[in-house]
Formats: C-alpha cells, structure tokens, sequence
C-alpha cells in the first residue's frame, strides 16, 4: 500500500512540475503560453474567442475583445527562421481624440502596473517647436510623429509594452505588445552564432 501511495505521490509531483514549468518558461496571453507554430497559436485564439481574419508574411491577424474594449485587432507574429509565436500585438479600436486615447492608455497603464508592477521605462513626451497646449494640439503631434507616449513592463518572461500610436495622419490608437523572451532570445543567438 506504501508502494502504491508513494507511486502516486511521485506521478503527481512529476506532473505538476512539468505543468509548473511549461506555466513560468513563456510569457502569455489571455493564460495561452506565447510558444508553438502560428497555426497552433491560432487555434488557440480561437478557442479563446477570437475569429481568424487572414494570414500574411508570418503574422496572423484576429478580431475579438480584449481587457474589457470590443473589436481590437490582435496580430500574432512568428520568428521567420524558426515559425516560433514570439510577439503579439493588441490594437484597440481607433480613436480620433486625444482625450479617449489618453483615457485607454491610463486605463491599461493601471492595470498592467497592478498585474506587473511597476513599470521598467516609461516615456510620455511631445517633441518639436513648441508645447500643446490643447486635446487637438496633442492629437496633431501625435500625427505628425511628434509624440513618443510609451510604457514597459519587463518581466523574467518577456517584456509588455503600452503605446499610443498612429498609422498616417488616419488612424490613432493604443497598441499593447507582448514580446516573448525564451523565443526572442532563440533567434537572437542564432543570429550572433552567424557572425
């Protein structure tokens, strides 16, 4: 009886460590390990919720809702030499205020720093002549590329940046991007042992 006891106790601590490190090696998303083929991590997202938009050069795109906001565009990118999921990119809906978008960004900035902590860098600043001095002034240097407002998390697994962005003078938004470090760091040595 000892025997079996002691069987089953050394199976379950087995399994739960293997459960415990494949949980702490990569960085998630929505609970899904940033890791595996990008058809794999589709499948995923898609069990998560998401409907797959298309796929192209490597990144898939899906829609779906995400910490609370509707309609945000996930792009989920693989390193090319290896097909590995190491970055996925969250655009929340567009918004064509300064107001709104400074309005989402300190939202997830608050709930990013209570899941992570306190941020490793964060830079929220307007170049060029001249200080804005209004909601519109702030929207124009953000579409003029005047305006870098960013905030990083880094944590053992990876690092989760917080951005207010712009694509043309068209399209403002807040992007949240997750960068996994195991597979990051992959490519970065194969990279090195090129040279």
């Amino acid at each position: 009886m000892k025997k079996v006891f002691f069987s089953l106790f050394l199976a379950f601590t087995i399994v739960a460590t293997a459960f415990a490190q494949e949980e702490s090696e990569h960085l998630t998303f929505k609970g899904v390990p940033i890791d595996g083929t990008l058809n794999e991590y589709v499948t995923k997202m898609k069990q998560a919720g998401f409907t797959h938009i298309g796929t192209q050069d490597g990144t898939a795109i899906l829609k779906g809702d995400f910490a609370g906001f509707k309609g945000c565009t996930i792009g989920v990118a693989t390193l090319k030499t290896t097909n590995k999921v190491n970055t996925i990119g969250v655009i929340f809906p567009e918004q064509d205020d300064w107001d709104s978008l400074e309005n989402n960004y300190t939202h997830l900035k608050s709930m990013l720093t209570e899941k992570y902590g306190e941020p490793s860098d964060c830079v929220e600043t307007f170049q060029g002549y001249g200080s804005p001095q209004t909601d519109s002034d702030k929207l124009h240097k953000l579409k003029m590329d005047e305006c870098t407002w960013y905030t990083t998390y880094s944590t053992s697994k990876g690092d989760i940046q917080l951005s207010i962005d712009n694509q043309s003078v068209m399209s403002c938004y807040v992007l949240l991007r997750y960068f996994d470090k195991i597979n990051t760091d992959a490519v970065r040595k194969q990279a090195m042992d090129d040279l």
